[in-house]
């Protein structure tokens, strides 16, 4: 089955919605289910992107919902039948405050039909750039929905924008804070995430534009960023740390968390690899996520060290004391720049692995 996605429904995750057409103003995204796989196409302010994901490899069962004439109207994800285990491994501790992530409503607000990428395409006027508060979650790919889901499934807490602009010290609760696609936040948001002694940036491109709230009307208004007022402005907030230009990376081959400031980010847009990508999940709790890079530079600068060798192995579940030489001079290299996959690597390493070539 196949259908235009211009908006998911999301049962059970915030307020249940029973039908959604919230349309999604700059991005057109066509997904085909069959028995084997998911074929994603979207264009995203005019970037294409191209999926196709064996459903085998996924962590959730996706379900689509048809109208009565047989058209799939939307999705929801669900828990997988026989993977308890890995669940058990992901998941958080129901009512923790280890961590929480926010849903970006505000960014949903901005994304949907008559909202701020009408104005920005000129398809409306100033009157775009005030629009509702979202009422229930009618998320798409821009709001991170799937990336929200799937957190959801395992756990995690949550909160949404107009929560933190209304109580900044929500957040304090928690010990971890997980960002999405939060692309439109008020200055009491911004200040909230930024002061917060433990943040992970899971999607780029958050943090970009001030809105204002008037909860007497229950709406946001567009204030400063993303070429407004000024076409030459970027970061509404003039952010040192902005990583917005990994937002159109979908493939998320050679994905890793770096260290931004005091910060943990994500190199690549997960909304599809959180699906199917175990290892990016497990290190939303690890106290660094971004051990994998920093273990692979180590290693890369002392490839004799026992240390390094152990650490890096371990981190794809490997024991062993010695890689071979040409594996750092060519497979490394090729990593750390992109032109492997983070998958690539693993495979060839539980290769050698196998061949006793890691001993």
């Amino acid at each position: 089955m196949s259908f235009l996605l211009y908006g998911i429904i999301i049962a059970d995750l915030f307020i249940f919605s029973s039908s959604v057409y919230a349309v999604q103003s700059d991005s057109t995204t066509s997904i085909s289910i069959t028995n084997n796989f998911i074929e994603i196409n979207s264009t995203t302010e005019g970037t294409m992107h191209s999926l196709h994901i064996p459903r085998a490899s996924l962590l959730f069962d996706i379900i689509g919902y048809t109208d009565q004439n047989g058209n799939l109207q939307s999705l929801s994800i669900r828990r997988r039948t026989g993977l308890q285990n890995v669940y058990n491994d992901l998941e958080i501790a129901k009512g923790t405050h280890d961590a929480v992530f926010i849903y970006p409503s505000f960014t949903q607000a901005a994304y949907e039909k008559g909202g701020f990428y009408d104005f920005y395409r000129k398809d409306c006027d100033s009157r775009c750039l005030t629009v509702p508060i979202p009422t229930r979650v009618n998320g798409f790919q821009s709001s991170s929905i799937f990336g929200a889901w799937a957190l959801k499934l395992l756990n995690y807490s949550h909160v949404k924008d107009e929560d933190i602009d209304r109580n900044p010290d929500i957040l304090k609760q928690y010990k971890r804070v997980i960002v999405l696609h939060n692309e439109y936040v008020t200055k009491k948001e911004f200040d909230a995430i930024t002061s917060h002694p433990d943040v992970v940036f899971l999607y780029p491109n958050a943090l970009y534009a001030e809105v204002k709230t008037n909860y007497t009307n229950n709406t946001i208004t567009l204030v400063h960023g993303h070429g407004y007022p000024d076409s030459i402005i970027k970061n509404g907030f003039d952010w040192k740390y902005d990583n917005s230009k990994y937002e159109y990376d979908v493939d998320c081959n050679n994905w890793h968390f770096y260290k931004s400031g005091n910060y943990s980010m994500l190199n690549c847009y997960p909304e599809f690899a959180i699906l199917n990508t175990k290892q990016m999940i497990h290190m939303l709790q690890d106290k660094n996520p971004t051990y994998l890079l920093d273990d692979l530079n180590g290693w890369s600068k002392s490839p004799d060290n026992q240390d390094t060798i152990v650490k890096l192995l371990s981190d794809y579940g490997i024991q062993g004391t010695h890689v071979p030489h040409w594996v750092v001079r060519i497979c490394s290299a090729l990593y750390i720049s992109g032109e492997i996959s983070q998958d690539d690597f693993s495979n060839m390493l539980n290769h050698l692995h196998q061949k006793n070539l890691l001993a």
